[in-house]
């Protein structure tokens, strides 16, 4: 396990664009609930930057949060990984000490997150976007028992190897593109892992919300995105939720090495790291 110098308080989030982050709200509510004497910041870091400013930390630093498009190079540079980050080639959460430890805490905050929205029971699912947050979404997706899976990608590389991913973890998948007029199938659940910004052909939007069950977007600034407001017949699920919960698992991260061990009081943690977003 990973030594942590108990004096090594520093920490962000890092990603391009990072302004729209409610990280530091969600960290610095746990931080003084538990008494730690931490700060949480955040830097515009882009992907050809990252290794510089990585090495460029001094001892103060005790870990990091990734967001877009800094999650594969985290995993690249990782001396050990847990068991999501391997499986999904992507790591958003970086502890550092004796050595550089490597964590997805995406998959089980988007589990915990559908749960409560009360989207753990689909079995059928579509996920927009093929990058890292999707791979961890078809890993979140498998582990709720969704058996089949289409994945809509603006590449149609993109979508290969995603359903590539998919089929290796058990997921039978098809593929469509993304800005498709095709009409989709009827399924229970979506997943948009696409940037907030991003924006469809209404016909295309109007469509998949049509068929799409209730929706999960990861995106959660602007909100709401564009494709939130073609959803007017289903439940919608923010972000939000997802960053709140694979939050805490990061702050276990931080506190105890594994995002295993609960932290102290945990419900007045999350009641209270829910009401910063409020």
């Amino acid at each position: 396990m990973s030594v942590v110098d108990a004096a090594a308080a520093r920490l962000a989030v890092w990603g391009d664009p990072i302004d729209h982050s409610r990280s530091p709200e969600l960290h610095g509510a746990a931080y003084r609930l538990l008494g730690l004497d931490w700060e949480y910041g955040r830097r515009r870091v882009d992907e050809a930057g990252f290794d510089a400013a990585l090495d460029g930390l001094d001892d103060s630093w005790r870990g990091l949060s990734l967001t877009m498009p800094l999650k594969e190079r985290a995993f690249a540079r990782a001396d050990a990984l847990d068991e999501d980050a391997l499986l999904t080639g992507a790591v958003n959460t970086l502890l550092r000490g004796d050595g550089l430890r490597g964590f997805n805490t995406d998959v089980g905050g988007l589990t915990s997150a559908l749960l409560a929205g009360g989207a753990g029971s689909a079995r059928t699912a579509r996920v927009l976007g093929g990058g890292a947050t999707a791979r961890s979404a078809l890993v979140s997706l498998l582990r709720l028992g969704v058996d089949a899976v289409e994945l809509r990608t603006r590449r149609s590389a993109q979508a290969a190897e995603l359903a590539g991913f998919a089929e290796r973890i058990g997921l039978c998948a098809t593929t469509a593109e993304l800005g498709s007029e095709a009409v989709p199938s009827n399924v229970d659940l979506t997943v948009s892992t696409l940037p907030g910004s991003a924006v469809l052909p209404d016909e295309v939007s109007a469509a998949l919300a049509g068929q799409g069950g209730a929706l999960f977007s990861a995106a959660y600034a602007p909100w709401p995105t564009a494709l939130v407001r073609a959803w007017t017949d289903a439940p919608v699920l923010s972000g939000l939720e997802m960053l709140l919960h694979q939050a805490v698992r990061q702050i276990r991260i931080f506190l105890h090495g594994t995002p295993e061990l609960e932290l102290p009081d945990e419900p007045a943690v999350l009641a209270a790291m829910r009401a910063a977003l409020r």
